[in-house]
């Protein structure tokens, strides 16, 4: 069998000592005021008080258990065991609730197709409760008020540029754009966007998904945006560029599964970080080797939104899974699988995350690169890509 091989090089630092975060700001923490009480009060009426205290402490309420566990299932979609360490996270979580059931629906799904199953199973056992999405469906599930507001017992440990201020989403983890390479089929692997447009890699680049409808392939047309002079303010570089190596050939489909990575079918690919580390066993017993590149010209991370659908059949089942994966056992679950949990800092700072932990995340120095996109940002570059990504790419 051959051995894993991950290229370490200065674009990727899984297997490297991990430094804290500069990117992350942190909230500070809740303070919680005492209620006082009259000095007349008798002893029965200051007991009272207290258990009405104490019990406005506990988080999440018992209202919202005791309702979860009578409801006794949530309906998950879209989250397949090698993203991000899904299946670790749903480990955990049935671990920690048993009498909750938890299928999930569609491992693969996209993005927009999460949409569509909540839209067309509305008023059904089977509606998605929960979903996990990229920050643009975000805004259309906003927009047709799918959200149900929700503010986790973790919430000040989260920063402010991942998750809505009003509580409809959190962005429970994040990673950074590379480039993938099975070098068993392709020897020498790209470490940029020019690299891809090199005429040796004809006909083996393949994008995760379509970028009007999987968040993946999105944030693979903004890196390359950015690659090539564009900015989030102007995604058309990196329409463009998609563009051009359709029109070379060198850009082959739109679908890669760890089917088409085994078998060569598509040994180039663009995805994020945190889905390498889950493919990496199959490929070992497989005896394919890999690299993996951030690409040097184009640096860039993404997060996706997790929320509660509003009237969803599950609706406090679904409010403790987004209670779960941003709790410790959620975020290093996330950890676990190269991805960046959004309490990184907090777990970190309270000694909770391992140096061998921190190895499976890229390098600092990469990290410390991301930018986020605003709001308005995404709207106007994902307007931009169902403009253009037809005439241009796909319809070609």
């Amino acid at each position: 069998m051959t051995k894993q091989h991950i290229t370490s090089n200065k674009n990727i630092g899984f297997g490297s000592r991990f430094r804290s975060l500069a990117a992350l700001a942190l909230v500070g923490a809740l303070a919680l005021s005492a209620c006082g009480s009259d000095d007349e009060a008798t002893d029965e009426t200051v007991a009272e008080e207290v258990t009405t205290d104490v019990a406005s402490d506990v988080c999440p309420s018992q209202e919202i258990v005791d309702a979860a566990v009578a409801e006794a299932k949530v309906n998950l979609i879209a989250l397949p065991d090698n993203w991000a360490n899904y299946k670790g996270i749903l480990a955990s979580f049935r671990e920690k609730h048993p009498e909750i059931e938890n299928p999930v629906a569609n491992p693969d799904a996209s993005s927009a197709d999460e949409l569509v199953a909540v839209e067309t199973l509305a008023g059904q056992e089977t509606q998605p409760d929960a979903l996990d999405v990229s920050p643009a469906i975000a805004q259309e599930v906003d927009s047709k008020d799918l959200w149900e507001p929700y503010k986790p017992c973790t919430w000040d440990e989260i920063p402010d540029f991942l998750k809505d201020a009003d509580g409809k989403w959190v962005a429970a983890y994040y990673g950074i754009m590379a480039i993938g390479t099975n070098t068993t089929v392709v020897k020498t692997a790209p470490e940029s966007f020019a690299d891809l447009a090199k005429p040796e890699y004809k006909g083996l680049v393949s994008l995760n998904g379509d970028p009007r409808e999987a968040g993946s392939a999105f944030n693979a047309v903004v890196a390359a945006s950015l690659a090539n002079g564009g900015s989030f303010d102007d995604i058309m570089p990196g329409i463009q560029y998609f563009a051009d190596l359709k029109a070379s050939g060198n850009l082959a489909g739109t679908d890669v599964t760890e089917a088409s990575v085994i078998a060569g079918e598509t040994p180039i690919w663009l995805d994020w970080t945190y889905n390498y580390p889950g493919l990496a066993p199959k490929l070992v017993e497989n005896g394919i080797t890999w690299a993996i590149r951030v690409p040097t010209d184009g640096v860039h991370g993404g997060y996706y939104a997790q929320g509660v659908v509003k009237g969803g059949p599950n609706n406090n089942a679904a409010k403790l899974w987004i209670e779960h994966i941003v709790s410790d056992e959620g975020a290093l679950g996330y950890l676990e699988g190269g991805a960046i949990p959004a309490r990184f800092e907090a777990l970190v700072a309270a000694g909770k995350v391992s140096e061998e932990a921190k190895a499976n995340l890229p390098a600092p120095e990469l990290i410390a690169q991301i930018k986020f996109p605003t709001q308005d940002q995404i709207a106007k570059m994902k307007e931009a890509l169902a403009t253009n990504w037809g005439p241009m790419v796909a319809d070609k």
